[in-house]
Parts: C-alpha cells; structure tokens; sequence
C-alpha cells in the first residue's frame, strides 16, 4: 500500500523535493515490488491528478484524462505518478494495480490546507464559480483500502461520498460569511501577499478553487463494491461536530 506524498508542504519546503518523495519515490516503490515479486500495488492517488480546468465536466469519471496542473506541484505530481502508473500497466501487467483518486479527506482530526481555508474568519468564493468539494470520511478511506488488499479487485476509482458541497453551503454550516470576488482580483491579491509571508496560498490557489474536479463515485460503488458510509454532506457534518468539541469556531 502505497501512501507516502506530500499534500501539505512546510513553509521552507522545495519543489525538487516534493517531487523526489511523490514521483521518485513512487518509481523506487514500483522497481522494489518488481524486484520482490509483489502481486498488487495499491496506491493513493487523488482527485488532484484530473486538474483544475474550465472544460472539467461537472462530475468527472475515471475515464477523463488526467491533466494536473503544472502550476500547481501536488497536483502535477500526481499526473506525473499517474502516467508512471499507466506505463507499468502495460509493460508490467504481473504487478496488479488499485489507483484511488481521492477526494477532500475529512474526519475527527484532519488537519490539511483545505481545513485551514475552513478555520479563516470568513470563506473567499470565486464569482461565477459554484466551487464545489466532494467529501470522503477518514475511515472510508481505509475501509477502501481494506478491500482493495484483502480481494483480488484491480483498477481505478474516484473516492468520495455522494454529492457535493459549494462555498456559500459550507460558509452557511460553519456560520461564517462568505465573500464573493472575482477571479483577476484575488490572483492579484494572492500574488502579492504570497511572497511577504502573509498567507499560505499563491495565486495558482484561484484555480484550485473555481475548478475543483468533482468526483464521481459510480465506480466506486458498482464495480469495486464499496459504497461510502458518509455522504460528503455527511462528512462535513462529523467534521464540524469535531470542530466544535473542541471549542474551535
């Protein structure tokens, strides 16, 4: 089982080396299970690889390309792992293969930037974008994992709960306000807070927020027989009834 990545980089992180841990250790990972005889490989990939495009569809399936963004380093990578994947596909079809395209992974304790944009005294909304995420509980993810080690099933699949949830419903739940701007202002804005330290986010960020690709889970539930337990709506909810016992607003 293949998890190692690095979604959230440190303040001093360096691009060469996420790309060394998601995409040359993903490769290392592959020659080792070759060299070990190793039947299966499953491996942790996400929702990330589809991109963040305007002509996303708006629930995307397995069989769209993935077209992560260049821009944007975890995304890129997991294309990168992705067509690494689909080459041992072909020329190594002994080593079986279980791909999870992983949506927004919430549950008691998580702690990720896409929390951190939840923990912001207001919410920021693209105009003219409904940004939806899609949801899966920690513990589905595992339970994926489970079956896809314990069963002789192969292929791949997006993870996530039923339905979505846009910007302006998530702001409703937490009962912060959300703000609308357009698109050119906040990639301006981003553009120069990034570099004097004062947020996290880049303007490549913009993107990520009006073109989120929104996971179709059919496969999920159809071909490899695992339905989530927690609706995306669902999950936010377990998310937030955590937030709050611990006094987090």
């Amino acid at each position: 089982v293949h998890l190692a990545s690095i979604v959230t980089p440190g303040k001093n992180s360096k691009r060469e080396f996420e790309y060394s841990v998601d995409v040359l250790g993903t490769e290392n990972l592959l020659r080792a299970c070759l060299a070990a005889a190793v039947r299966k490989i499953v491996v942790s990939s996400s929702g990330a690889a589809y991109g963040y495009h305007a002509d996303n569809p708006a629930w995307i399936s397995e069989d769209a390309p993935v077209r992560g963004n260049q821009e944007f380093a975890y995304s890129w990578h997991k294309r990168l792992v992705e067509d690494m994947l689909a080459d041992y596909r072909v020329r190594q079809p002994q080593l079986a293969q279980v791909v999870f395209r992983i949506g927004t992974i919430l549950g008691e304790s998580v702690r990720n930037q896409i929390t951190d944009l939840f923990d912001q005294p207001r919410l920021i909304a693209i105009r003219g974008a409904a940004s939806p995420f899609v949801f899966i509980w920690d513990r589905d993810v595992v339970g994926c994992m489970l079956e896809a080690v314990y069963s002789d099933k192969s292929g791949i699949y997006n993870v996530a709960g039923d339905g979505a949830l846009g910007v302006r419903e998530i702001a409703a739940r937490l009962g912060k306000r959300c703000v609308v701007l357009p698109a050119w202002l906040l990639r301006a804005a981003l553009a120069v807070l990034k570099p004097l330290g004062l947020t996290q986010y880049g303007p490549e960020q913009v993107d990520f927020l009006r073109y989120r690709p929104v996971l179709a889970n059919r496969r999920l539930k159809e071909q490899f027989g695992y339905v989530p337990r927690k609706t995306s709506a669902e999950v936010f909810e377990f998310y937030l009834a955590a937030r709050k016992r611990r006094g987090e607003s």
